[in-house]
């Protein structure tokens, strides 16, 4: 990345940055949407099925990735501030820290996932492809921390267009091991929805691999020799980027698992319902990918521009952000609900999933415009390694507003299970206001100090 001196300029590196982001997102994201449709297309069992082990190891993966993504705004702040020298360090007690967070969730959830299941109301068909699935992916777990924490590094550097073709060349090897092992083509055992999470696992080794051949052989990241020297393992710098993780970490869980929460309290309905459910929050997390491409691009530039101290453009790439993401978002709102039953036959043939689908995908418009302003500012704050306030703003306004007011609108209103999407959006849309708030009163703050 380079110092920016024109609103054209910034325009231009923040295409450069943001349009791998996006497309390595929606490849990422691709994997888990190809798992329900194909998994949909199996049979309605196997759909609620995944979407039950989905709903359980998502806010998992999700926050605990997240805790790793303390690696992007410390090395975007180094290579800001011209300490280079600082990072091999940093990338290797992270992966020491990752294989360590890995080992310690296949321990607990080889005694925990058994309890959590039985907790449910799930036909034994569906309780048992949720429970294979969920095996599967533990096979994965460590290879995905690994690479989430090569990737992090790769893209604080600005060269998100690598983790682009990465993440590309192993989408179509997802699909095809999907093919196989979904419905048992090629001579392979029909494993249903549990083909899914094996297929899931697989593609995660397939990314650390090729992964860890570009840090070593290609430029620019053999210049920083992060396996040159092995570092001891050190806890002051695992305490580091707990620091700065955990609180990241925890406000993407918080995000994460309301959604999967909302799932989960949903399996006292029929399982068209959670079938139905399952396929609009799928497509609504599909969109979403917009907004948190922008935050990621926006993590990386604020970054850069606050490790070298110029708080204006660090400003200025903020609300090019946030523009850019509230724009894509009314498109997509308006394309969603011309098009609610052609997105919803993506999903399902069967005509009772269908109808209640398109349901809930109307719903899911409102989540656009909240994810378009929350998402992107929290990327900012991450980059001004702000975090403990998004941490708390993600507790009150998902859990302590949003949950609750979704389980009283379901339970004692004829909304039913729509009742759960209203609470959604309401949380949603308080954490926008309140992460806003705190935006502004932290760049005037930082732009006040400078001066």
């Amino acid at each position: 990345m380079i110092e920016t001196y024109s609103l054209r300029e910034k325009w231009r590196q923040f295409a450069v940055v943001l349009l791998p982001i996006f497309i390595t997102q929606m490849a990422l994201f691709s994997m888990t949407f190809f798992d329900t449709i194909m998994s949909g297309q199996a049979s309605p069992t196997d759909l609620a099925g995944v979407a039950i082990g989905g709903s359980i190891w998502a806010p998992i993966q999700s926050g605990l990735t997240g805790i790793l993504m303390a690696v992007m705004p410390m090395v975007a702040q180094m290579v800001g501030a011209m300490q280079r020298e600082k990072v091999p360090q940093t990338i290797l007690q992270a992966l020491y820290l990752s294989v360590a967070i890995g080992a310690a969730l296949i321990l607990i959830g080889s005694f925990a996932l058994d309890p959590i299941l039985d907790t449910m109301k799930l036909e034994t068909e569906v309780r048992d492809i949720a429970r294979g699935f969920l095996h599967a992916i533990a096979a994965g777990i460590i290879p995905l921390f690994l690479y989430t924490v090569i990737r992090n590094f790769m893209d604080a550097l600005g060269e998100t267009r690598v983790t682009m073709i990465i993440t590309l060349l192993s989408l179509p090897i997802n699909i095809f091991l999907n093919y196989c092992l979904i419905f048992g083509n090629f001579g392979f055992p029909r494993l249903g929805g549990v083909g899914a999470g094996v297929a899931s696992a697989i593609t995660y080794w397939i990314l650390l691999i090729i992964s860890l051949v570009v840090v070593v052989r290609f430029q620019p990241f053999a210049d920083y020799g992060i396996f040159q020297k092995l570092y001891r393992i050190s806890l002051r710098a695992w305490k580091e980027l707990l620091r700065l993780g955990i609180p990241i970490g925890f406000a993407i869980f918080f995000e994460v698992s309301i959604f999967a929460a909302v799932t989960l309290l949903m399996s006292e309905y029929s399982t068209i319902t959670i079938a139905a459910h399952q396929a609009a929050m799928n497509f609504a997390s599909f969109i979403y990918m917009i907004p948190l491409s922008v935050s990621m691009a926006m993590t990386i530039l604020v970054g850069f521009e606050v490790g070298a101290q110029r708080y204006r453009d660090a400003r200025q790439y903020s609300y090019l952000g946030i523009g850019v993401a509230i724009g894509m978002a009314l498109l997509c709102g308006i394309g969603l609900y011309l098009f609610t039953e052609q997105v919803a036959g993506f999903y399902t043939k069967d005509p009772d999933v269908l109808q209640l689908a398109q349901e809930f995908l109307l719903y899911s418009i409102l989540f656009l415009i909240s994810d378009a302003i929350a998402a992107p500012i929290q990327g900012i704050l991450r980059g001004y390694k702000d975090v403990t306030v998004t941490f708390i703003v993600a507790l009150v306004s998902y859990w302590a507003i949003g949950l609750p007011l979704g389980y009283l609108l379901a339970q004692y209103t004829s909304l039913a299970a729509f009742g759960y999407w209203i609470g959604l959006i309401s949380g949603l849309a308080a954490g926008a206001v309140f992460l806003y708030g705190r935006l502004l009163a932290l760049q005037r703050r930082k732009i006040r100090e400078a001066s």
